[in-house]
């Protein structure tokens, strides 16, 4: 998040600078949630994915989801003090470099990891003979390495652009910011691409393949009524909704944000949709093991007995021994507690 201050005479500054810190707090508090959630929730998963459970395909995507997501909060610290002290960045430029860099590396990683997630869903629901005879951890894991080399690819232009300087109203004050030229039009032209290709790359794309992916599944369900639950319905609502409401806002104010310059006016509309948008983006990654782990088949029952349990019920493969589940193969047909481990 980058600050931003306002030229418009008909502000009151006092009033503005009240609004600055009240935002800068709430940041800081939706900042620090997220960072106790997320390495809490997240780290969770990967002790009982990474450690205690056989490798699996499911394992496989939600290791690495959870290590994106882990990753990404674990280093929100460093975003914290930032705007505690006022924006200013003692830590270098080497560490405002990497900082920045990790947080937009493990954002495309969960975002494409999270696409994955619902292709996979969608093929076990609509070729399950397919899918149980071709899932591998293994394929899994090319698929991951894959993902993670995409989003290093996607993210460079950050590592490049990023650097620290002094406030040019305090030099006392480090800041940690985009320098993309010292050609102002041409700020302006690079700006707006990394923001449109950001845009595409991490919303458009992604999201795109996840309704279309699951409303794949729920026509499967409902046409064959494969299902007398409502549970996998409920889930994936949940998905694309907390994905389309935590996501979008971010990438309409980085839009706003280009023409906060030309029009006075949106000054105040970025000083408060900024931190509300960013705060919701890294909320997402708290969700992310509410959705797919928590709300798996029968957790709240297991959870009372055993935690391990627990995650284990949770990320078990869709098959099983069971007599019902050897006639799927051949007929193609799922009872309701298999749909609901098929949901994220």
């Amino acid at each position: 998040m980058e600050n931003t201050t306002s030229d418009d005479y008909d502000y009151d500054y006092s009033e503005i600078a009240v609004l600055h810190k009240t935002m800068n707090i709430f940041t800081i508090v939706i900042y620090s949630l997220a960072f106790v959630l997320g390495v809490i929730g997240n780290g969770l998963v990967i002790f009982i994915t990474g450690f205690r459970m056989k490798k699996t395909v499911n394992t496989v995507w939600f290791l690495n989801l959870s290590i994106a997501d882990f990753t990404l909060t674990l280093f929100l610290p460093f975003s914290i003090a930032y705007i505690a002290l006022g924006f200013h960045w003692p830590f270098g430029q080497a560490m405002c470099k990497f900082n920045t860099a990790l947080a937009v590396l493990n954002l495309y990683a969960s975002v494409y990891l999270l696409m994955v997630i619902s292709i996979d869903r969608c093929i076990s629901v609509r070729y399950p003979v397919w899918a149980q005879n071709h899932r591998s951890p293994r394929l899994a894991s090319f698929v991951t390495v894959g993902i993670w080399i995409v989003a290093l690819v996607l993210t460079s232009p950050n590592f490049h652009f990023k650097v620290t300087g002094p406030d040019p109203y305090d030099e006392s004050t480090i800041l940690c910011f985009t320098n993309y030229s010292h050609n102002m039009e041409q700020t302006k032209m690079i700006h707006y691409a990394m923001i449109t290709s950001r845009f595409i790359f991490a919303f458009v794309i992604p999201f795109t393949v996840i309704v279309v992916c699951y409303g794949a599944i729920v026509l499967k369900l409902r046409r064959n009524r494969l299902t007398q639950s409502t549970k996998p319905f409920k889930v994936i609502t949940a998905v694309i909704v907390a994905f389309f409401l935590c996501w979008l806002p971010y990438h309409i104010f980085s839009f706003i944000e280009t023409k906060v310059n030309e029009t006075p006016g949106l000054h105040l509309v970025i000083l408060i949709g900024i931190p509300l948008t960013s705060s919701l983006a890294f909320i997402n990654s708290c969700l992310n093991p509410i959705l797919y782990v928590f709300m798996g088949h029968d957790f709240k029952e297991r959870l009372k007995r055993s935690l391990f349990s627990a995650f284990e019920n949770a990320f078990a493969e869709e098959a099983s021994e069971s007599t019902a589940q050897t006639k799927m193969k051949s007929s193609i047909q799922l009872d309701s507690r298999d749909l609901v481990n098929m949901a994220p």
